[in-house]
């Protein structure tokens, strides 16, 4: 947590990923995020994984440093009351449909200076997940051996979608700061990853060359890189990225002499060119595969890590959550009051900001936590009012 967004109210109204991503970056700088929700929770919040009590790991984690309004959604005095709160704050976030009561058109009426960044789906606003975008994007037919496509289980798109609705509120703030004018944003999965593939080259490609990339496995496009096995049956992963690195990968397993006799019988130099060493990868994989093959794992990290060599060993997710310089002695992390009761390593902001105290995790809000106290100092409503919503069924509040 760090403040330099205090003084920011923000209004949430979203579930599962991109939107609540945004939600949860804004509130680690500081800004005050209200997440909105249906009472009892939205679809969203027994999503798995989950704990023996059915509580959402998932959900906890995704809206930690944020707080909670929980209102009954399904009648228009519900419906009233979030847009109340948007209209107040003049700052929005969410996943809902462009059109309803939560259009943009409709909430500017009470606050012409608002600004609504909306994630979608696809442009026209249809519906549209993670996994469905990255198939109609290409590249489930990218990955892995074939002829099988292979979806990536990490939701990319959700997670860049939801940085940049993140940057694209503040970037909207900084123009309202200067000319008055709020203005909605709209920001559809569909195009966050067919804008990504082109900003990595790989439209161009297709289009230029008028073929699809091989599928390569393990390999990586355009580079030196690959998972080898080593002696003791440690698979690891290598790249090359700089030619420093390369000269120090040949030292480290003296193929000095081998790859000079290769170079000399193709006619080529792979000191300096990516390229060369990824066409001739025929002919360098196998000689790399038996220097590795008869080196311990141990033996081969220690002598890439002296020699700058990009590697990293295959791991379940498990082990890595127990590698301390990852998690116990990285200080993204912090422990904190979950409500579900587990216990484990919260995260906090990923950016560290030297100079500036970097504040503990905060923890997630339970479904009305902060109802009374978000109406009262955001809305004015008098403590009788409040009572009357809560009584009514209209406001909810954490048991």
């Amino acid at each position: 947590m760090y403040p330099l967004l205090n003084g920011l109210s923000v209004i949430e109204a979203s579930s599962f990923v991109a939107s609540p991503t945004a939600g949860l970056y804004l509130a680690q700088m500081g800004a005050d995020v209200i997440r909105v929700d249906q009472i009892g929770g939205g679809p969203d919040f027994h999503r798995w994984p989950v704990t023996e009590a059915n509580d959402s790991l998932y959900w906890e984690n995704l809206n930690r440093a944020k707080k909670s309004v929980a209102l009954d959604l399904g009648k228009p005095e519900g419906r009233e009351l979030l847009q109340a709160l948007v209209r107040a704050t003049g700052q929005f976030v969410t996943n809902f449909p462009a059109g309803g009561f939560l259009s943009h058109e409709v909430l500017s009426k009470g606050r012409a200076d608002l600004i609504t960044v909306r994630v979608m789906g696809w442009a026209d606003g249809s519906p549209a997940l993670d996994y469905t975008v990255n198939n109609a994007v290409g590249y489930p037919l990218l990955t892995g051996a074939g002829p099988e496509p292979v979806n990536h289980v990490l939701p990319a798109w959700d997670l860049l979608t939801g940085a940049y609705a993140a940057f694209a509120l503040l970037a909207a703030l900084r123009h309202r700061d200067a000319t008055g004018q709020g203005g909605e944003v709209r920001l559809p999965l569909s195009d966050v990853a067919i804008g990504t593939v082109a900003n990595l080259g790989s439209l161009a490609e297709v289009m230029v060359t008028g073929a699809d990339r091989p599928r390569l496995g393990n390999t990586v496009f355009g580079l030196f890189g690959r998972d080898f096995v080593t002696a003791d049956g440690v698979r690891t992963m290598i790249v090359v990225v700089t030619h420093r690195q390369w000269a120090n990968l040949i030292a480290a397993l003296g193929l000095g002499e081998a790859i000079a006799a290769l170079e000399s019988a193709r006619g080529v130099s792979f000191g300096h060119d990516d390229g060369l060493r990824y066409t001739h990868r025929d002919a360098l994989f196998p000689l790399f595969e038996a220097a590795i093959a008869a080196r311990a794992h141990a033996d081969l990290a220690a002598a890439f890590d002296a020699g700058g060599i990009v590697h990293s060993a295959y791991r379940t997710m498990h082990e890595a959550a127990l590698d301390p310089a990852l998690v116990a002695e990285n200080p993204i992390f912090g422990t904190s009051a979950n409500p579900s009761g587990a216990s484990y390593p919260a995260a906090g902001s990923f950016a560290t900001l030297p100079g500036l105290a970097r504040g503990a995790p905060a923890p997630a809000p339970r479904n009305g936590q902060h109802s009374e106290q978000v109406l009262a100092e955001t809305l004015k409503l008098s403590s009788g009012e409040i009572a009357r919503l809560i009584d009514s069924g209209l406001v909810g509040t954490a048991s």
